[in-house]
């Protein structure tokens, strides 16, 4: 039995799935704000050229790691796994994945010659987003042969492994909704 709730029309019961439809998103929106202020206060300055080595392997592992959990969740989607929910884990890997890279460039801009523009972490995510979006507005640059390297390394990342986890989660997103809308229909 339904009780019913303060305002009229709602009951308990809808509030409580209204609010199991709600919470994944809201912990889905925490992980992001929590990557991004992670990005902003961590201790990214012992990365550079005084450990470039270090800088690289962790940058490297990180973007390989990423890779590897959104293939996961595409070849999952594809196989149309039961219980998958590539919702909650694809933004926050391509999100985290943007973040590397704009350390990468962070790291890059404090080798003299490589980046110019590059002052400030704002900047240099500022510049991987104008890369992802292939905007490309001139105002910061890669000059050195190791800033174009990886300016062309996120492109190739960009479009094989966040291209195709954007796309499956369309795909299961539509999916979803398709069901959702004709429960008992044959495709």
């Amino acid at each position: 039995m339904r009780t019913p709730s303060r305002e009229p029309g709602v009951t308990r019961s809808s509030t409580a799935t209204a609010w199991a439809a709600l919470w994944p998103w809201l912990v889905q929106a925490a992980v992001v704000t929590v990557l991004v202020a992670a990005y902003f206060l961590l201790p990214l300055d012992r990365l550079g050229p005084r450990r470039p080595v270090l800088s690289w392997v962790l940058i490297v592992v990180a973007l390989a790691l990423i890779a590897l959990l959104l293939l996961r969740q595409v070849v999952r989607v594809l196989l149309s796994v039961p219980d998958v929910r590539p919702g909650l884990v694809i933004p926050p890997l391509m999100c985290l994945s943007i973040l590397v890279f704009a350390t990468a460039y962070l790291t890059l801009a404090r080798n003299p010659g490589e980046l110019h523009g590059i002052a400030t972490r704002l900047d240099a995510l500022y510049f991987t987003l104008v890369t992802l979006a292939t905007i490309g507005y001139g105002d910061i640059t890669p000059h050195g042969q190791a800033a174009r390297l990886v300016a062309v390394l996120q492109i190739v990342y960009t479009f094989v492994f966040l291209t195709a986890a954007a796309t499956s989660l369309s795909r299961y997103l539509r999916d979803t909704l398709r069901h959702r809308g004709h429960p008992h229909r044959p495709e």
